[in-house]
């Protein structure tokens, strides 16, 4: 083949395969990161918080920003592959009814799940009240990577506003249905920090239990993220809809806000567009 003919060819190769290689580069950049919801720690015949139950539309909603998944499979190098942000609600300790025990968390889980952080992954753990079948004392072996534990001192449903000066949430209203405290290790290198605290200026909506303390906190361990909240009942759908639950009915919040920011924060996305009121 004469020079010409070689130049002819190989503009006609561009022509063809450049448009596909830019599609192809064009559908990458638009995918989306993955956030898995792992029920692996929740008990077989729990139905707290399920994708298709009370957590059906803040799934729906996180589509918007994410792929999302969801499986109950154990948490590994292989199942986290790919996985941006991990979020694991309300895990469980004991079984339900004649099912099998839950698994709790492992050495060989924190082991995971830590290195999984320290590369660049985020973690959103939810806790909750002591009668939703919540278990503390294994994954506290795991928030203990990040300089955060989880206590059993409990803070009944309030309305808190949250303060301006608050990094990433500052400013909003905050529909939180009851939980525990959680205590923060200010000398650990995951830089543990409390974005929301109990106000004891107010008193709760209903109950007795109203404990000083952090009821929201982030930690930056290596280079992901971590989030750790009280209430894993606050992104229902009884909350989003304010409808309420257990008799209470919270009024007027941006809960939804509150953890689409968080959740963009752990996976290091762009802050979302603020939404008005």
């Amino acid at each position: 083949m004469n020079c010409l003919g070689r130049h002819v060819r190989a503009v006609l190769t561009f022509c063809l395969y450049a448009p596909i290689a830019l599609l192809a580069a064009d559908a990458g950049s638009k995918s989306k990161p993955v956030l898995l919801y792992s029920r692996y720690y929740n008990a077989e015949g729990e139905n707290r918080y399920l994708p298709d139950g009370t957590y059906k539309e803040v799934v729906q909603r996180l589509r918007e920003d994410f792929e999302v998944r969801v499986h109950n499979q154990p948490l590994t190098r292989g199942t986290l592959a790919g996985v941006k942000l991990l979020l694991i609600a309300n895990p469980s300790d004991r079984a339900v009814g004649t099912n099998a025990p839950p698994p709790h968390v492992s050495p060989a889980d924190v082991a995971a799940l830590t290195e999984f952080v320290h590369q660049g992954g985020g973690l959103i753990l939810m806790e909750n009240q002591e009668n939703h079948n919540l278990e503390v004392e294994d994954s506290n072996k795991l928030l203990a990577q990040f300089g955060i534990q989880a206590t059993n001192l409990y803070t009944d449903a309030k309305k808190l506003v949250l303060p301006k000066e608050t990094p990433v949430i500052g400013g909003l209203r905050w529909a939180y249905y009851t939980g525990n405290l959680l205590q923060l290790d200010a000398k650990h290198p995951a830089k543990p920090r409390g974005l929301g605290t109990n106000d004891l200026s107010q008193k709760p909506l209903k109950g007795t239990r109203d404990q000083a303390g952090v009821l929201l906190a982030t930690a930056e361990p290596g280079k992901g993220r971590v989030v750790v909240v009280t209430d894993s009942g606050w992104i229902a759908d009884f909350a989003f809809s304010e409808e309420g639950v257990g008799g209470v009915s919270i009024k007027g919040q941006d809960n939804w806000e509150i953890f689409q920011r968080l959740t963009r924060w752990a996976a290091a996305l762009p802050a979302p567009a603020k939404t008005s009121r």
